[in-house]
Parts: structure tokens; sequence; C-alpha cells
């Protein structure tokens, strides 16, 4: 079959129009996305439609219309509030589900008793719906399963010589398909999310229900009562995971698992940072860019052979929820969290432990990083083995452990023994750490880490918090501690950096001057500001 390139002129318009009422499948343009368009009256015109996209029977299909007369006919009633969302958000993105007619074939509902619809906003669509004289049942003009068309040219590459023609108005200007809502219920209830958001309809319906489906998978033999419920959908050929996390920890996670095929399907202001290939769709906080962006960007990592596909995952609020209910479908759910990681630091005797309980106590995960280093010393373990080439044979004990304080009496004559054990050991400790954060099924780490910024682990986290005390104080807790002499606590003191030295580098610093309770008190302050962060986001 030679498929037609149409355009907008007069002519081509009247062929498109002509070719509808024949019964044909032309592609049509919407605000929203390339339709595939056929009568919605016709039986024989909606199987094509299914056969030309290689689309389920059970999966329904939209049906369009061009004004609130063509309604009537279409549908058993039209409940108030459907008429006030109407006025409201028609002609735009915004699908509606009602009670089914007799004049519509049951294929276009895939059998259930109800039928979606919409009015389009896009002027070359409601011409050809008026011109052709039909109430059009469309889809998305592609093969089913593959990212949705957003050009005339998208649809050419899925269906050229499959379909009747295309009518080419230029790229679509929303992006993503419309929102979806069941009037027939009450409340009103979202099935698929779109440019009209949530927080939109809400100020017309009031209350709405989110359906489960919008961000989780049907179960095992459960009916899509929307299109756009059901099956793998707008996915690329390679395996795609969401990454949820922090941007930072995004790029950290792609620059890691960086390899052959491996592709970032990220946002503009990651780029940069990335050590992959990359795709980006749309801006960071900018959910319209996101939406108008993704499908063509999910194209584009067929068109570069991309094999593994880590996406940046957008945030949920208005038109983000769409975005995310897309990416969900094009990567079969697979989603990938990300731990939020808070990295500990601070000078001996200023209450960095006792931080460090409460927020295990709340639920943080605890990573003590002098634990780690005992670990990465164990006898036989490279570490070990490293050290006793760098500093002698003789800090090992004729059992083959550390002899700890030969170790530290070779390690601290100079700045430079100190530069070399730091050397040897930070790597292996920060490799542990990793491999921990890849593991983490909690929402937040903490790094407990005395020597956090030498050790460039600063770097992993999302902040760094540094707990300080006044010196005298200090002084005090580390004799009762240790049980030591007050020169003794000094010397220790004096090893150590100065309260500059955090104060210039950390993000945050909480000051344990006063009770125990004051500073449990600051730590659950900081740690309900870090969850409400990442509930936004």
């Amino acid at each position: 079959m030679n498929t037609l390139h149409l355009h907008t002129t007069e002519d081509d318009i009247r062929t498109a129009a002509q070719l509808l009422q024949q019964g044909r499948a032309v592609g049509i343009p919407t605000e929203t996305v390339y339709g595939l368009a056929a009568d919605a009256r016709d039986p024989a015109a909606v199987a094509s439609i299914f056969e030309a996209k290689g689309r389920p029977q059970d999966n329904p299909l939209i049906v369009h219309i061009a004004s609130m007369e063509q309604l009537a006919p279409l549908v058993q009633e039209i409940p108030p509030l459907a008429r006030k969302l109407a006025k409201a958000f028609w002609p735009g993105p915004l699908t509606m589900i009602f009670r089914r007619a007799d004049t519509l074939p049951a294929s276009v509902s895939a059998g259930l008793p109800t039928v979606a619809i919409r009015m389009p906003s896009h002027p070359v669509a409601r011409k050809l719906i008026l011109r052709s004289g039909c109430p059009l049942a469309a889809p998305s003009a592609n093969t089913s399963g593959r990212p949705s068309p957003t050009t005339a040219g998208h649809v050419l590459d899925d269906l050229g010589g499959r379909i009747a023609a295309v009518v080419d108005a230029g790229p679509c200007s929303v992006g993503v398909e419309s929102t979806v809502i069941d009037v027939t219920t009450q409340p009103v209830r979202l099935y698929r999310p779109g440019a009209v958001t949530v927080e939109m309809l809400e100020t017309v319906a009031g209350p709405v229900e989110v359906s489960h489906a919008v961000t989780e998978n049907l179960a095992p033999g459960e009916k899509a009562l929307s299109p756009g419920m059901k099956y793998k959908h707008y996915a690329p050929r390679a395996a795609v995971v969401i990454i949820k996390g922090t941007p930072r920890a995004y790029v950290d996670f792609v620059n890691r698992h960086a390899g052959p095929g491996v592709t970032a399907l990220c946002f503009e202001q990651d780029a940069p940072r990335l050590r992959v290939p990359t795709v980006c769709y749309g801006s960071r906080g900018n959910d319209l860019s996101q939406a108008q962006e993704l499908f063509d960007a999910l194209r584009e990592l067929d068109r570069i052979d991309a094999r593994t596909v880590y996406a940046a995952c957008p945030h949920t609020a208005g038109v983000g929820l769409a975005v995310y209910n897309r990416l969900l479908r094009a990567a079969g759910f697979a989603v990938r969290t990300l731990p939020f990681v808070i990295g500990l630091t601070g000078p001996t005797g200023a209450g960095k432990g006792e931080v460090a309980r409460r927020l295990a106590e709340q639920g943080c995960r605890h990573v003590d990083t002098d634990r780690l280093a005992h670990q990465a010393t164990e006898p036989g373990s490279p570490c070990l083995q490293e050290l006793a080439q760098a500093f002698s044979p003789q800090i090992l004990r004729p059992d083959g452990s550390l002899d700890r304080a030969g170790l530290a009496e070779r390690a601290f004559r100079t700045e430079e023994g100190r530069r070399t054990l730091n050397a040897i050991v930070h790597p292996y400790v920060t490799e542990q750490v990793q491999n921990i954060l890849e593991q983490a099924t909690e929402p937040f780490v903490v790094i407990d880490a005395p020597l956090l910024f030498e050790a460039q682990m600063h770097r992993i986290c999302d902040v760094t918090v540094a707990v300080l005390a006044d010196a005298s104080e200090r002084r005090r807790r580390i004799r009762e501690r240790d049980h030591l002499a007050e020169e003794a606590a000094a010397l220790r003191m004096q090893a150590q950096p100065d309260d500059e030295f955090y104060l210039q580098r950390a993000d945050v610093v909480l000051r344990n001057d006063d009770t125990l309770d004051t500073l449990f008190a600051r730590t659950d302050a900081l740690l309900w500001k870090w969850q409400q962060e990442e509930e936004d986001e």
C-alpha cells in the first residue's frame, strides 16, 4: 500500500476527508500526538486500526469529536459534571469515559459498556472531523508498544505502507497523550494522566481518584478500562530502567555503570557530567518540556542503538505525572530507587556518634567507615598487603593480622606517612561504601566518616553534616570517655582539623554545646527537612 504524505492544503484536507469517508485509516495531527483515525461507527474501519497498529483487541480506542452536538448520539447520557468539565477543558487534551450508545460498535471500546471520547483542539484534526462527517476513532499512530508519534515522520517510520495517508501539520505541541478520566463514577477517576492535570481537574470536579494503574502494572486478568492502562507502551528496543534519586546520585550511578551500549536518558542539566552517551528529554523541573521531548527521545534511543538505558526520574506533580506514567510503561515498570546519602563527620568528642545513633533510630542505615577500615585490613586482604609493602612487613603479627599500634607508629611519624596510609586505605573503604549504597533499600543512608573530606567521600553524599562543639567541652568528653589525662586529650584534639576546616566544607553544621535532647531535636529537624524535600522531588 502506498501511504500518501499529505499536508494542510485545502486539496490535501479534502483528500484525507474522502479517505476517512471510505472507511480508510489516516494518520492525523492532534495537539497531543499523531492519531491513527478511522470512522468510529464503521466496524471494518475500526478493525483496520487494530490491524495496522498490531494493537491487542482488548485495548480500547478513543473517539474524537469536534462539537458537543456530535457527543449526544454516541453516549447513553451526558452527566452534568461532564458538561462542566467539557466547558472548562474542551476542546483540549482531556478524554472522558461515558456509557456507550449502540451507535458505536463494541470493538471501539474493546467490548466494554463505556466509550472514551475527546474533543481535540488542533485545527486540522477538527477540520478533518467536520469535513469527513465522521466521529473518528484514533489511538496513537504508531506500531503498538512503540513510542507515540509526535511528527508525521514518526508515523511514516512505523506505519508507512500500512495506512492510506498521513496529514503532516508539523510537531505536536503537547507531546503526550490526553488525560483520561471516568465521569461515570463518583468521584471522578483518573486512568491516564496528561496535560490536563489532577490539580486542574480538581478545580472543577472536586477530589479526583487516581487509579492505581497510573503508577502500577495491571494485575493478571485485570481489565483495561481505558487506553494506555495495559501492556508495555512507548518502549524503545533497549532495556530501560528509571533511576529515582537526587541529580547527584543519578549522575554517579550512571557513571559507575558506564559500559558498551549504556546510554543516559537524562535532563539537559545532567548531560555535561555524564560519561556515557546521552539523550536529553527536556529540562529538570520543566515538565512541559519533558512531555514535548519524551517520545522523540525514546525514538532517538533506537536510532543510536542504545542497549541499556538509565532514565532520570521526573517529579510527579502537574504534567510530570504524565511523563512519569509514560516512562514507567516504556521501562516495563523497572525502577531503581537510590538512597539519599548523608555524610556525617566531625572532630572527636563533638558528638558525631550520638547523631549517627539518633539517625539510625529514625530508620536511616548507618555505615561506620571505621568498621569498614578494619574489614579492609583483615589478614590476607589486598589492602593489608599494600600496607605491608609501604610501611614494612613488621606491621604484621605472626598470625598475619595487622599490628595497628605498629602501623600507627610508622604512618603517623610524618605527614608523608599519613598521606600514604590514607592513599592506600581510603579507596578500599570508599569501594565498600559504594557497594553498600548499591544494595541499600533504605531511603536514607548515613556515612559515618571521621575523614569524610580527606577520603573524598563527600563526593558521593547528597549532603554533608559536621558535628562541632566547644573545645573545652570536647576535651572533657574525651577525658571521661577514654579515661585520658588532660594533656593526652589535648594532644588528640591537636591532631585533628580545627572547626574552620569543617565550616568551610560541610553543607550543614550541628552544634553540640547544649544537652543531648537539644542535639537530638536538631537532628530530627534536619531529617524531617530532607524527607520533605525528597517527597517534593
